[in-house]
């Protein structure tokens, strides 16, 4: 329970997404922070109008509209701080998407140590790497220039040295990144940043100033096998600010609403799956966010956050790209129509070009959620290597027990069905234990998260609110037996005294109703040493639960899972998974 608040400040949020800019307004009432209304329009960060301001006035226009208040002068200024009069507003956050990622270059001494560091801060940001310099790369020093020449990144991300380690090896790196400097155009060279042995940072940046900007921060590798990506992480997000304000008009303007604190998107969501850990009771969370142009994969346990940003995979016009980590025929596994890879190609081929289009078909809306299931599964291949070390694991190899998990992304959140979208998550992240589907349908979590930054009250009683939609409880139990082996008894017992019981089997899926928002108690009994994350395989134990949408479903179609081999046999048991979620 929140406490009230009193002579609240009303709060404008910004998401600049690649095919979509919001305006959420939030002001208090009955004496705590809500989500009052949102806004929408089509983004106009990229060609052909390449200012991001253009949607954003579309979107707050939209919004004044439904709130009857005006944020924006007749000259195009923002109202503020709000006015007795019911004008403007007291604060703006805002976050962005829409910006194509940062080409880095990663720097540092080993290559499984500094420069690995390197690398994953590039993946807390919107960036690729587009190429790497150790000590161990044998390539000559022009081969090293005419690969930085023909890359032309964005930014250089320089690590090495331990605390009070090596310096000497540290600055020999720096020859190569100086030589090609001085070779690129003076408008066209990189950002750097070092974030090495803090030893050696003045010589660094002395080295290097000549040539470009240069920040420092701290250490990402204090000791071998320590690595500390957060306190780099805000030196990051400033020089990301910083390029993009240079190249956007609207980007510029909108960081200038903030006083500084426009954040990447992704930092945002990133912030609300750790806020949510810190407050889960030893829970481990798990945030997906599946995006036009990039997908974020945040996992936390006890505020110990660990986020990738994949970049090149999205579901508009970087789709593509997706089929260079998968294949058609793995797209094609996951439909129950009579649709071959020749058409699912042809979809990703529209998509890459309008990626603003959406499905209008039953068939489109299927190879959609398709792809979705299988970009997440690329994603999750390589974020299972980050996931926080202490998260709960019932079996080695299979994901942590996250509870709850978060999902966002129009894909899931506009489907006709909801159904169709729960099997896809479930097909896709492979959940285990007892967990929570909850649903970010308004997109929120980036807005609140930079809105933190402001004001740590307002996320907290939003989120109270109930703004993140239940799709219902999932149990899913994990072990090793047939098909059609007993694996769980499973009662049900309603505040009113009714109760429920139901036998589980190998390979069903199934669920059992419970309104949203109705309170029951489960009490799960394993067979057959199977396991539902009570303590071990073959432990009992009683959950409570709150019902959402589905009700309470019961995924035991095996870890991983395996689907038919037979093309007949893989459809009719997808039909029947559909089927059974009310699809």
């Amino acid at each position: 329970m929140t406490t009230s608040i009193v002579n609240a400040d009303t709060l404008l949020a910004i998401d600049v997404g690649t095919v979509t800019t919001r305006a959420f307004y939030f002001d208090a009432v009955a004496g705590e922070y809500r989500f009052v209304a949102m806004g929408t329009a089509p983004s106009t960060y990229r060609f052909p109008i390449n200012d991001a301001s253009e949607g954003i006035r579309q979107a707050i226009s939209q919004l004044e509209e439904i709130t009857g208040r005006q944020f924006v002068s007749l000259e195009e200024n923002l109202i503020s701080p709000g006015t007795n009069e019911g004008t403007g507003v007291d604060t703006v956050a805002a976050t962005i998407s829409a910006v194509p990622p940062l080409n880095v270059l990663a720097v540092g001494l080993l290559e499984d140590v500094s420069l690995e560091s390197a690398k994953n801060l590039a993946s807390t940001i919107y960036a690729r790497v587009v190429d790497t310099i150790s000590m161990n790369d044998r390539r000559s020093l022009a081969e090293k220039v005419d690969e930085i020449l023909r890359q032309r990144p964005d930014l250089v991300i320089i690590a090495g040295g331990t605390e009070n380690g090596a310096s000497k090896s540290v600055i020999k790196l720096l020859d190569v990144v100086g030589l090609a400097s001085i070779l690129l155009p003076e408008n066209q060279r990189p950002q750097m940043l070092f974030a090495g042995n803090p030893a050696v940072a003045p010589e660094v940046v002395s080295t290097l100033r000549e040539f470009s900007t240069v920040e420092t921060a701290p250490n990402l590798r204090p000791a071998l096998d320590v690595e500390q990506l957060g306190p780099a992480q805000g030196e990051l997000r400033s020089i990301f600010r910083r390029i993009f304000s240079a190249r956007n008009p609207g980007v510029k303007e909108l960081d200038t609403w903030t006083a500084g604190r426009l954040l990447p998107s992704a930092t945002g969501f990133g912030r609300m799956v750790e806020f949510i850990s810190h407050h889960n009771h030893a829970k481990a969370v798990l945030g997906v966010d599946v995006g036009a142009a990039s997908t974020v994969i945040a996992s936390a346990y006890t505020g110990d956050l660990r986020q990738r940003i994949y970049s090149r995979l999205g579901l508009g016009e970087e789709l593509e790209s997706l089929l260079r980590y998968t294949s058609l025929a793995n797209v094609v596994r996951w439909l129950a129509i009579d649709v071959g890879e020749a058409d699912v190609r042809d979809y990703v081929l529209h998509k890459t070009l309008y990626p603003n289009s959406i499905p209008v078909t039953a068939e489109d809306a299927a190879i959609e959620l398709a792809l979705a299931r299988e970009l997440l599964v690329t994603a999750m291949k390589d974020a299972r290597k980050y996931f926080p070390a202490n998260a709960p694991e019932i079996k080695s190899g299979l994901m942590p027990a996250f509870e709850p998990i978060i999902v966002s992304g129009s894909t899931f959140t506009r489907a006709a069905n909801l159904g169709h979208s729960l099997l896809a998550l479930l097909d896709a992240l492979e959940p285990v234990g007892v967990s929570v589907i909850l649903m970010d349908e308004n997109a929120l979590l980036p807005a609140l998260g930079a809105a933190a930054e402001i004001n740590s009250i307002l996320p907290v009683q939003v989120l109270d609110s109930g703004v993140l939609r239940s799709l219902g409880t999932v149990i899913c139990p994990v072990g090793n037996a047939r098909f059609g082996t007993p694996i769980l008894r499973l009662r049900v017992v309603l505040p009113s005294g009714e109760e429920k019981r139901l036998d589980i089997k190998e390979g069903m899926l199934t669920t059992i109703p419970l309104e949203a928002g109705q309170k029951a108690m489960l009490q799960l009994q394993p067979l057959n040493r199977y396991d539902v994350g009570l303590g071990g395989p073959g432990r009992s134990g009683s959950v409570n639960v709150v019902g959402g949408d589905l009700g309470i479903v019961i995924d035991a179609r095996g870890r991983p899972l395996q689907l038919a081999r037979e093309n007949a046999r893989r459809k009719d048991s997808i039909k029947k998974w559909l089927w059974t979620l009310g699809s």
